[in-house]
């Protein structure tokens, strides 16, 4: 994923309000046949295949003899260690839940029956499935597992395993999820040890129902009953997975180890040749920033994906660059920009006028801020598929406007006869003065007058406050000046540090008025955009910070969901872009489309990269020989 300067924090923020599982984590089944049912032959009409593709009739890059993926090196020696760094510490091994802080890398244990690639946007394969079988309409999916598949205790994994881990999902998976999968899945059966059928909602879209409940992840039943767990809860036991990596050592909020499993059941897959080599990954807590840049440099932890743009630009002259032992390379990313931005809750009585949330907008100044705290590296973000041809541009198309019109007495002013809404451009002095008077006439129009006796704006006897929620001190240097530009329309704004423990209390219960939040999109749009923008998840689904609640946009996700070509799809992933954005609940951040990284020289990765993965954790791997030279050198114990 591509970083910003001050990432790290929102990637923390990010883990730490609920893991963000994949939406396929809260499927709902029900009438599970135990019983071994007799073999099924291919039904007519079905396809039986290795792979699918989100559109029918697209083609699998890879076909079923295949070797191994393109970007892979395929004799990549195993061995070693990687090292990362997180910020903060954690609580609990359970990712699924939205109590407690999860370890960061505790979903690596699991895997599910469909896995992706680094290379290609629209394709699922078979991982601990060995073929999928569907109708054309795909109605209903059956899975068949690979032979010898198992947890990392050596039991096997069944079918039956993958039933209970639906139902477990369903009785006590996050409610956002739960709510969007009950629209989707009918029910679910054990035809026998190795088999299992899905089945799916009549009349709802089947463009990626295979795939979301193909990408559940999968627990050992057996494990899960006998030690007492439950999903809902802390815990740091584990839940067993079938995964290349297990937890290996834990030093609660300090430090995780993942080792990889000799004898993991998947090492000689051809989707997994290349890959998974190192014998062990571990991940170091700070909980600041400034320290964690001293730990790397120190050589406490070999892998660093910089965050800060200011460490980039000035920071990377310690003596290990300078002998050589620390490589600093910027990295292609083709991915999507990560919709980072400061949210703005709706659901606060100040905030739900438009024009509050345009002057708003208009005070954050992001050219002063990328030339005098991000050394001009970054990129504005504009559009919530930005940096990808999802994003919408110039006025409405008429393939557009055929699904806008008919929800015109619905739509934000502006959508169907101008251009989408573009983040205010600023001028290189902190307080933009044009911008400025345009806020102070949008506040005025509002109603929120100023009073002379402190220059702060008042309607109705209440002042027109706006707190700033935030724990991490690497975005003190972006808040402070966008708090001073909103004072000076008179806007009483407030910046409120506290603490991990209490920013999750509050995000999770939306008691905030702004938080710096992400808004991940992907060029497959589907049922996910629910929890991030639907009407009936804005009071329940931790991803929708602002709670959104929009007729237009829910009749336009259900467009989305429902494309059946990539036409469709682009046309109303446009038209939905741009009525998020004429909302204005959203002052978008930054981006850019290098991966940022500095890292011991004992590492090395295949050239070029895929587009859409770093792949650090999954396809890189260890150099012994250089190795042994940093060690010589002291570099590196």
């Amino acid at each position: 994923m591509r970083q910003s300067p001050e990432q790290a924090a929102t990637r923390d923020r990010t883990a730490r309000r609920a893991a963000r599982p994949a939406l396929a984590l809260a499927a709902t089944l029900s009438g599970a046949l135990l019983a071994p049912a007799p073999a099924l032959s291919l039904e007519e009409g079905w396809v039986r295949s290795h792979g699918i593709t989100t559109f029918p009739g697209g083609e699998l890059k890879y076909g079923p003899d295949f070797e191994h993926l393109d970007y892979v090196n395929p004799d990549a020696p195993k061995g070693g260690e990687m090292s990362i760094w997180a910020f903060g510490g954690y609580d609990s091994m359970n990712p699924y839940t939205v109590k407690g802080r999860a370890d960061r890398l505790v979903t690596i244990q699991y895997e599910s029956l469909l896995t992706s690639t680094a290379d290609e946007i629209d394709s699922s394969y078979c991982l601990l499935c060995e073929t999928l079988e569907y109708p054309e309409d795909r109605s209903e999916v059956i899975f068949t597992l690979r032979e010898g598949i198992a947890f990392s205790d050596g039991s096997p994994l069944t079918a039956e395993d993958v039933h209970f881990s639906y139902e477990l999902f369903r009785d006590k998976g996050l409610p956002s999820f739960r709510s969007v999968m009950r629209r989707q899945v009918e029910g679910a059966e054990v035809l026998d040890e190795s088999r299992i059928r899905f089945t799916f909602v009549e009349g709802v879209p089947k463009r990626d129902v295979i795939q979301s409940v193909g990408g559940l992840p999968i627990f050992s039943k057996a494990q899960y009953e006998a030690e007492g767990l439950d999903l809902e809860e802390t815990s740091l036991t584990p839940m067993l997975g079938s995964g290349p990596y297990m937890v290996s050592e834990t030093d609660v909020g300090q430090t995780t180890v993942y080792t990889r499993n000799p004898d993991y059941w998947g090492a000689a897959l051809p989707i997994n040749v290349g890959r998974y080599n190192f014998d062990a990954i571990r991940v170091e807590y700070y909980a600041d920033y400034n320290v964690a840049f001293e730990g790397f440099k120190a050589g406490n932890y070999l892998f660093r994906n910089e965050a800060s743009s200011k460490s980039w630009a000035e920071g990377y002259d310690f003596p290990a660059i300078e002998q050589g032992h620390v490589v600093k390379e910027e990295l292609n990313d083709g991915t999507i920009a990560p919709g980072q931005a400061f949210s703005l809750n709706m659901r606060r009585e100040q905030l739900q006028d438009p024009r509050v949330r345009e002057a708003i907008q208009l005070m954050f100044n992001f050219e002063w801020s990328n030339t005098q705290l991000f050394y001009g590296l970054y990129a504005r973000i504009h559009s919530f598929w930005e940096n990808s041809d999802l994003a919408a541009t110039g006025l409405p198309s008429e393939a557009e406007l055929a699904l806008l019109e008919p929800l015109a007495d619905k739509l934000p002013p502006g959508v169907l006869d101008s251009e989408p809404v573009m983040a205010p451009e600023s001028g290189p002095r902190q307080l933009d003065r044009r911008n400025a008077r345009r806020a102070n006439e949008l506040l005025e129009d509002a109603g929120w007058v100023v009073d002379p006796s402190d220059g702060l704006r008042r309607k109705d006897g209440r002042k027109l406050r706006v707190e700033f929620l935030n724990d991490s001190q690497t975005f003190d240097r972006v808040i402070n000046p966008y708090v001073e530009n909103l004072r000076a329309v008179g806007i009483d704004a407030v910046h409120q540090r506290v603490d991990n423990a209490e920013a999750t209390n509050r995000e999770r219960s939306f008691d905030f008025d702004v938080v710096t939040d992400n808004f991940p999109m992907g060029y497959i749009p589907g049922r996910g955009l629910e929890q991030y923008f639907g009407s009936e998840m804005a009071n329940e689904s931790v991803f929708n910070s602002m709670g959104l609640q929009s007729e237009a946009v829910d009749a336009l996700i259900e467009h989305v969901i429902a494309a059946e070509s990539q036409e469709e799809l682009t046309t109303a992933v446009r038209a939905l872009d741009r009525v998020l954005r004429a909302y204005r609940f959203w002052v978008p951040q930054w981006y850019k489309d290098v991966h940022t990284v500095a890292y011991f020289d004992v590492y090395d990765h295949p050239d070029p990269l895929p587009p859409y993965a770093l792949g650090n954790l999954d396809f890189w791997w260890w150099d012994e020989a250089r190795a042994e030279e940093l060690r010589a050198a002291g570099a590196i114990d």
